[in-house]
């Protein structure tokens, strides 16, 4: 009977502790804090910043340097005329300048004129008379030689006038580079010859081909993946040579990255920094505002364009 007794009080105590035992696994689960889910933000890509750069005012289609002819001793002759002033605007085939090498020119011109209508003469001559000496040769009245000796004249003067020709003709190519002329229209930008100089390897002058204007801008390197092409563009002179801002877009972004060529008026700026050209061409009014400032500085300001994948 004692040993159930003790059976019974063992089972009790073992139920007790399990007991307690579930009641604390259950106490801890409650107070375990559950897992937190973050709440998902949905990020907006802002703007980009905009880009300023320094640039330049240039004509919209080529400039061209015009160089003066070779003379005959290798150097450049000097100008005896001059017909256009800087902001010039000429037509193509306009006569600009002109050279001290056309009196010789035009002298053996004269000359070799003269020669030739003596030759015609001439040959005019020794054409009737070789038709009358075959007449005679054909009846018996000459020798055959004295023929020949006539035929052999009359070869003669024909090769001298040929030659006479062929050299007349050169001194027509020579004349026209007594002469400079506007190979396109446009307007003059820069003279670097004037009258009684040798023009040297600058050139006579420089003709820009087109009145619209555009912007030269050097954008850093590290600012180039914010430029893109169609985006606008504002500009202000540095150093106030208009008033007011020029307005404009990219149309060309060059593929090549350089030392930039417009520098700054701050002394503290980075002459070696890389730069890559960008092209911005002006709205037509304020094109013309500026024709006639080609060269002059500007602070370029591009906008600022979205991120990619922006709507």
């Amino acid at each position: 009977m004692k040993r159930a007794l003790l059976g019974v009080n063992r089972l009790w105590w073992l139920g007790g502790a399990a007991l307690v035992l579930i009641l604390a696994v259950a106490l801890v689960r409650q107070q375990r804090p559950s897992p937190v889910t973050a709440p998902v933000v949905a990020v907006t890509p802002s703007n980009q910043e905009a880009v300023a750069a320094l640039g330049r005012l240039e004509p919209a289609g080529d400039v061209r340097l015009l160089a003066a002819p070779i003379s005959g001793i290798g150097g450049s002759p000097r100008i005896s005329e001059l017909l256009v002033e800087e902001g010039d605007r000429v037509s193509s085939g306009q006569l600009l300048a002109r050279f001290d090498t056309a009196p010789t020119l035009v002298a053996q011109q004269r000359l070799i004129e003269a020669r030739l209508r003596n030759l015609d003469t001439r040959l005019a001559v020794q054409t009737r008379d070789v038709r009358r000496y075959r007449q005679l040769s054909r009846s018996g009245a000459i020798p055959s030689g004295e023929l020949d000796n006539r035929e052999t004249d009359l070869l003669k003067l024909q090769g001298d006038r040929n030659e006479a020709w062929a050299e007349r003709e050169k001194l027509k190519a020579e004349l026209l580079l007594t002469e400079l002329r506007a190979p396109m229209a446009g307007t003059v930008l820069k003279l670097h010859a004037r009258v009684g100089e040798r023009p040297t390897e600058t050139g006579v002058l420089e003709l820009g081909a087109s009145n619209r204007m555009q912007a030269l801008v050097e954008v850093y390197e590290s600012d180039i993946d914010r430029v893109r092409l169609g985006q606008r563009v504002s500009l202000i002179s540095e150093n106030g040579g208009y008033q007011g801002t020029l307005t404009g877009e990219v149309i060309r972004i060059s593929p090549q990255v350089r030392q930039r060529s417009v520098l700054s008026t701050d002394p503290t700026g980075d002459a070696d920094a890389r730069v890559v050209e960008v092209r911005v061409a002006l709205d037509p009014a304020d094109s013309q505002r500026v024709r006639d400032l080609t060269g002059l500085k500007v602070i370029a300001r591009l906008a600022a364009t979205r991120a990619p994948g922006q709507p």
